[in-house]
C-alpha cells in the first residue's frame, strides 16, 4: 500500500463534496464500497450502502435535498491505512465519518456519524 496524504485527501474529499459532482466525490471510492450510515438508513431503507452505484443512487437523492449542502473540515485524524474527517455541514452540524483504504488508496469501508441537529 502506498502512503496516503491524509490532509491532502480530506482537502480533495471537501472540495469534492462542496462541487456537488457526484463523478468527482465517488473518485474516492473502490467499486465495492461499504457504507454505514443512519441518514442512509434513512433515507434509502438501509443503513448499510454496498457497492459504488447504490452509493451513487443514495448520494445523489441526499443531495437532492440539500441543494446548498457545504461540508467545512474541521479535524483530521490519521490511523493505519484509515483516518476519521470531522467536519461541520451548512447548518453547523457536526458529523465524523471513518474511512477505511484497500492497496490502491480507494476507501473500500467507510461510515458516518452525525450529531442530531
Amino acid at each position: 500500500m502506498s502512503a496516503i496524504d491524509y490532509q491532502a485527501f480530506a482537502k480533495a474529499w471537501q472540495a469534492g463534496w462542496n462541487s456537488h459532482d457526484l463523478d468527482r466525490i465517488l473518485a474516492h471510492y473502490s467499486d465495492d464500497i461499504v457504507f454505514h450510515s443512519r441518514k442512509a438508513q434513512a433515507l434509502m431503507g438501509d443503513g448499510k450502502i454496498r457497492g459504488k452505484e447504490a452509493l451513487r443512487a443514495y448520494w445523489a437523492k441526499a443531495l437532492e435535498g440539500q441543494p446548498d449542502l457545504i461540508f467545512t473540515v474541521e479535524d483530521v485524524f490519521e490511523g493505519h491505512e484509515m483516518m476519521v474527517i470531522t467536519y461541520k455541514n451548512h447548518r453547523g452540524v457536526l458529523a465524523a465519518e471513518t474511512l477505511y483504504f484497500g492497496a490502491d488508496g480507494l476507501v473500500t469501508q467507510a461510515a458516518a456519524c452525525h450529531r442530531e441537529g
